[in-house]
């Protein structure tokens, strides 16, 4: 970049600096989500629909996305400095999560002038909010034997068949869907096809499922004799396959054009030091156990890695010798990783870590107890950990299938 350009960033930064310091907001009489798969209220939703919308005005949600579809039209880098001052300032997570990472940059990087028109800026704004139709109930991780059936009719598809972990489908507008148009094809993957399928018609209906943390993020969605229009379809039919797969590459992380901000509220694992310090045990700080301190050192030597692995990655001459190596890791190391930090915190508070959010004896509100909780869907969304493995192998190592 040029010093000019260079200029320029260092005024945008700091100005999204003195935004978002002025502007976060946490003083709620609600519980905030930690992650856009625990919004279950309409408090909670239109909070934080009216926060993501606030921040897209503002010029630091899809500054790097193209001005004609509305966003700003500048290089990635300002978009990672307002991304930046965002969690610096432990702003609320970004509510439209599917539309901002995975639809968007879909649509941006394969969509039709037309569906780019239709629905970007929506996905920006918060106005149109989108779901994922890729898991069924019937097939868990086997997303290629998809059943839900797509007869063509006219001008319309008949959709027929169920979705589960359709995360916020019940405030959704639209839902990225893969279903079954041939059920007749050489092989199951040749039958699928992709869409960018309403919400808001006859036959289509949300049915919330409860966590385990008791709260309302999730949602099974059933498909009666639900008519969508023909131009619903992406791409040509048969490709569903295709698209899902760079879908994945977008939820997974392994490939970047997503809007900015984040989905997740970002895991401070230092933050766990403070707790360490203050946690007792038999009447002694448990800092004072020297297997405590080395499983704490351990970690936070995990999580700075971890962190240092995320900057490797944006430096490609850093990743020639495996060049996808850490982007089709990332999603398993950071969701494994949070999982075992929050469990650690909890052991770290013995019996009061059963205590839950809302009770008086809780620590820090029972953060790290709900964080464990959660921690869980994260490592089961996107493909599972398992799931991971395998890609890591395949893809990275070179290992046959099974």
């Amino acid at each position: 970049m040029s010093a000019i350009d260079e200029n320029e960033l260092k005024e945008f930064a700091a100005d999204a600096d003195a935004w978002f310091r002025e502007n976060v907001n946490l003083n709620v009489d609600f519980m905030l989500p930690l992650t856009f798969m625990e919004v279950g209220t309409d408090e909670q939703f239109e909070y934080l629909r009216d926060w993501q919308r606030k921040v897209w005005e503002a010029g630091y949600l899809g500054a790097a996305w193209p001005k004609e579809y509305g966003g700003g039209g500048l290089d990635q880098k300002f978009q990672t400095a307002a991304t930046e001052a965002m969690r610096r300032h432990q702003g609320p997570i970004m509510l439209n999560a599917i539309g901002l990472n995975w639809t968007g940059p879909l649509l941006l990087d394969m969509g039709s002038e037309a569906q780019k028109t239709k629905y970007i800026k929506g996905i920006l704004s918060a106005e149109d909010i989108w779901c994922q139709g890729f898991s069924e109930p019937d097939n868990g991780s086997d997303l290629g034997n998809a059943q839900l059936r797509a007869v063509k009719d006219g001008d319309d598809y008949v959709l027929n068949g169920s979705k589960i972990w359709t995360t916020q489908g019940n405030f959704a507008k639209h839902m990225i869907l893969l279903a079954r148009t041939n059920p007749d094809a050489p092989n199951k993957y040749a039958g699928l096809s992709f869409f960018l399928s309403p919400m808001h018609v006859n036959g289509i209906e949300t049915t919330p499922i409860r966590k385990l943390t008791g709260e309302y993020g999730f949602t099974q969605t059933f498909f009666t004799d639900a008519r969508i229009p023909a131009d619903s379809l992406m791409g040509e039919e048969g490709q569903g396959w295709l698209i899902a797969m760079r879908t994945l590459e977008y939820e997974r992380g392994a490939r970047g054009g997503q809007a900015g901000g984040y989905a997740i509220t970002p895991l401070d694992a230092f933050a766990i030091l403070e707790l360490a310090k203050k946690a007792q045990r038999d009447g002694a700080p448990v800092m004072d156990d020297p297997v405590v301190r080395d499983q704490l050192v351990e970690l936070l030597v995990e999580a700075q890695g971890l962190k240092l692995c995320q900057e490797r990655g944006r430096v490609s001459p850093l990743t020639q010798d495996r060049p996808m190596a850490l982007a089709l890791s990332g999603k398993l190391m950071w969701t494994e990783f949070a999982r075992r930090i929050n469990e650690f915190a909890i052991k770290l508070l013995g019996s009061r870590g059963a205590y839950y959010v809302g009770d008086d004896n809780a620590v820090d509100d029972g953060l790290w107890t709900r964080g464990y909780l959660n921690a869980f869907s994260a490592t089961i969304g996107g493909g599972t950990s398992q799931i991971q493995r395998n890609i890591i192998g395949e893809h990275v190592l070179g290992l046959p299938k099974k």
